[in-house]
């Protein structure tokens, strides 16, 4: 009796880990989920409310490196944007203390686009720390585009001067 009890014990303390862990990645995809419900809805207030103090999001354009203060300024000025997630990955640390994702948006602008980012956890939940907004280039049209880029780069720098 010692042993099986001993045996359901020691089964349910491997299996806590586990149920934590999808208990968590189902916490953090709440979390992108409501965030990108806000930003299609202007709900400034609940959308960086589920980022962090410190949080950065990296935008699309090489230059859109924004603080959350930087980026609030900047939302607010505009009705949101709606990003549908059609795909998204999580993975969780082993300690529980942070998480980080990728996910695949339709934009009706854009269309495919990628987010991918870091979440930690804290007193009050799961909290974006940092958001990346990428558009991803087919291999096959890669070197057209990257070659726009560059184009266009040495453009602005001739500006600058």
């Amino acid at each position: 009796m010692r042993y099986f009890l001993f045996s359901c014990v020691c089964l349910l303390l491997l299996a806590a880990p586990v149920h934590a862990q999808g208990n968590d990645k189902s916490q953090v995809s709440d979390v992108l989920t409501n965030f990108h419900k806000a930003a299609s809805n202007a709900d400034w207030e609940t959308y960086f409310g589920l980022m962090s103090d410190d949080a950065i999001f990296l935008g699309t354009d090489a230059s859109e490196r924004w603080d959350k203060r930087f980026f609030k300024g900047y939302a607010a000025k505009t009705r949101g944007w709606t990003y549908t997630p059609t795909e998204r990955h999580i993975n969780i640390t082993p300690d529980g203390t942070s998480a980080w994702f990728d996910e695949l948006l339709h934009n009706e602008k854009y269309g495919t686009s990628r987010g991918t980012g870091v979440l930690i956890r804290t007193k009050s939940g799961w909290k974006i720390s940092q958001y990346n907004l990428t558009f991803p280039i087919p291999n096959d049209l890669a070197a057209g585009i990257t070659q726009q880029i560059q184009v266009f780069e040495a453009r602005q720098k001739m500006r600058q001067k």
